[in-house]
């Protein structure tokens, strides 16, 4: 209990941090891929995040990708049809080793990247005119040191 008696934990009716984490991440990844599609990025899906957040600009190779997701190379490969259907990344001849393939953003891929960076600060913008720049600062430290604890 804390010094006011309160409980350090939710409380009854209380909905658990953890649980308002996930609302808040659900519903921004809805508004980014409302907005992508707005602006003619159709078909990227939440899931097609393990190919853009973790490709490397010159390209990566599927064993690369699957490793920094966390994902099996055959859940990536599933992902990076998917995009290469959708025009956002090819497959090419790794120039270190021919019998390689690397994934690489198209230009349409790196302008839908450049999109989603851009409507992801849009969005804390907005957060910011709504609860003031101090309480975003204020959250974005304590997310990174929930995430630290968690690393460390």
């Amino acid at each position: 209990m804390t010094q006011s008696g309160e409980r350090g934990e939710a409380g009854a009716g209380q909905t658990p941090l953890p649980a308002l984490l996930t609302q808040a991440r659900n519903i921004t990844v809805e508004l980014l891929h409302r907005r992508l599609g707005e602006d003619g990025f159709e078909g990227i899906r939440y899931r097609h995040g393990s190919v853009f957040r973790f490709i490397d600009e010159e390209g990566s190779r599927l064993t690369v990708l699957a490793e920094r997701a966390g994902l099996t190379k055959q859940a990536i490969a599933e992902l990076v049809d998917e995009l290469e259907r959708l025009g956002y990344v090819e497959r090419a001849s790794d120039p270190r080793d021919r019998r390689a393939k690397i994934i690489r953003l198209t230009e349409r891929g790196m302008a839908g990247q450049a999109a989603a960076a851009r409507i992801l600060v849009d969005i804390e913008r907005r957060w910011a005119l709504h609860l003031g720049q101090d309480r975003i600062a204020m959250l974005r430290r304590t997310m990174e040191e929930i995430i630290a604890l968690q690393s460390g």
